[in-house]
């Protein structure tokens, strides 16, 4: 049966779906393909799927239920990575409806597919943002994360608790994963990295919030989908060793996970910002802007939880990883 793969034509779903591709997988990628950022870019993505072997791509709103259920049924998916959501962290606050329509909306809609097709695993984004308010460094799966400071991260942290309802109910194995700051080739147009790109390699200015002193786990896209996949082929099980009268946020009784993918190396933004110069040979101008609502000041993951499980350590050095985004960045827009 064909895995699908929801938001296919996005940032992480695409180079996911080329991953399960270029193992044999068939898969089902499925997006709207919405106007929040340019869809030329999401159908180019598309693009480079369309000819390979045993890809089907379905145009379809996960929040859409008769749809939803119409796919599910056609297709009797056992295995699911969800990765469709409404993203961003400053556009939640302005537009706080799309993130209930497709985070968490869209979400129950994944979770009943999977419930009636009896999916044996459902692998779904979450975010280092649930971590809120928390300044304890690094963010381990095993804290709280009762505080958020958005409507995007309030939304991830949903999803991780209807996953947890539906495994306890169910018995539908669900693991979620807390993607940190994710960068690299093919990224979204509304993240830092690109718009420090674009706008360095043009001449103008680039805001920098938090005047700079942000630090950032930035995650480079292959170690993301490296432990997207790893965990896909390990179904949650319950934690043997779970104990209700003192319980770790991070398992359950029942076969339910949420795991950090983190590169645990924060790196300065001021830092990430000298990695674009160095690459694109030009010099940002910076307009330096106060710490904005919602934003957190530091990010880092833990991920022991992730390593134990999976034997995987995301290791990209920020480097390495820019590098190849502003190579990608020219090759792409002809820069």
């Amino acid at each position: 049966m064909p895995v699908l793969v929801t938001g296919a034509a996005g940032f992480i779903g695409s180079h996911v779906a080329h991953a399960l591709l270029d193992r044999g997988e068939d898969v089902v990628g499925l997006d709207d393909l919405n106007d929040y950022y340019d869809p030329t870019l999401k159908e180019a993505r598309l693009a480079r799927l369309a000819p390979k072997r045993g890809f089907a791509f379905a145009r379809l709103d996960i929040a859409d239920r008769a749809g939803m259920e119409a796919l599910f049924a056609q297709h009797r998916f056992d295995r699911v990575v969800h990765l469709a959501a409404q993203a961003g962290v400053r556009y939640s606050i302005k537009n706080p409806h799309a993130y209930v329509h497709s985070n968490i909306v869209g979400f129950q809609n994944i979770l009943e597919g999977c419930r009636h097709a009896q999916s044996r695993h459902l692998v779904y984004a979450s975010s280092s943002s649930v971590y809120g308010g928390n300044t304890k460094l690094p963010f381990s799966v095993s804290d709280p994360v009762d505080h958020p400071l958005s409507l995007y991260a309030a939304s991830k942290k949903a999803n991780e608790l209807f996953a947890h309802t539906y495994s306890n109910l169910f018995g539908l194995p669900t693991t979620g994963l807390r993607f940190f700051t994710v960068y690299g080739p093919w990224g979204r147009p509304d993240m830092a990295l690109f718009l420090f790109t674009r706008n360095i390699l043009a001449g103008k200015p680039i805001d920098v919030f938090n005047h700079g002193r942000h630090r950032r786990d930035f995650t480079y896209i292959d170690d993301i989908v490296e432990g997207v996949v790893r965990t896909l082929d390990r179904p949650a099980a319950p934690n043997p060793a779970f104990d209700p009268a003192q319980p770790d946020p991070g398992s359950s009784s029942a076969p339910w996970r949420v795991y950090n993918i983190g590169n645990s190396r924060p790196v300065e933004l001021l830092d990430y910002i000298a990695a674009i110069e160095r690459c694109t040979g030009r010099k940002a101008t910076m307009n330096l802007l106060p710490l904005q609502p919602g934003d957190v000041p530091d990010t880092m993951a833990d991920v022991t939880a992730l390593e134990r499980d999976t034997g995987y350590r995301p290791s990209t050095p920020v480097e390495t990883g820019v590098e190849r985004f502003v190579a990608w960045y020219r090759a792409y827009y002809g820069e």
